[in-house]
C-alpha cells in the first residue's frame, strides 16, 4: 500500500469516526431513554469487548496461538472474579505472561 494511500484511508476512517460520533449526539435523547436500547447498548459494548479480547488473546497474525496470554488472561479472571482492583488485575496478567515466558 503506496504511503498516499494509507494516509488516505487513516483520514477516510477518522472522517468515518468522526460522523457516527456526531450522528450520535444528534439522535433524540427520548429514543435513548427506552429500556430497549439501553439493554442492546449495554450487550453490544460486552460483546465487542469480548471480541477484542479473543482475538488479541489467541492470535498471531491470522494464526490462533496458544501461548503465555491464555495463562495470563485466565489469571486476570480469576483476579477479577475475586473482586481485585483493576491495577492488581493487569499487573497480575503481566507478571504471569513474563515468567511464563522467560521460562519458555
Amino acid at each position: 500500500m503506496s504511503p498516499g494511500a494509507l494516509w488516505g484511508a487513516v483520514l477516510g476512517a477518522a472522517a468515518v469516526t468522526f460522523a457516527t460520533k456526531l450522528l450520535g449526539h444528534r439522535v433524540p435523547a427520548h429514543w435513548l431513554a427506552r429500556p430497549r436500547v439501553a439493554r442492546i447498548a449495554a450487550l453490544v459494548t460486552v460483546a465487542l469487548l469480548a471480541a477484542l479480547v479473543g482475538v488479541q488473546s489467541f492470535t498471531t497474525g491470522q494464526t490462533v496461538v496458544l501461548d503465555a496470554r491464555l495463562p495470563a488472561l485466565a489469571a486476570a479472571a480469576v483476579a477479577l472474579a475475586l473482586r481485585a482492583p483493576f491495577v492488581v488485575v493487569v499487573l497480575l496478567a503481566a507478571v504471569v505472561a513474563a515468567v511464563l515466558r522467560a521460562v519458555a
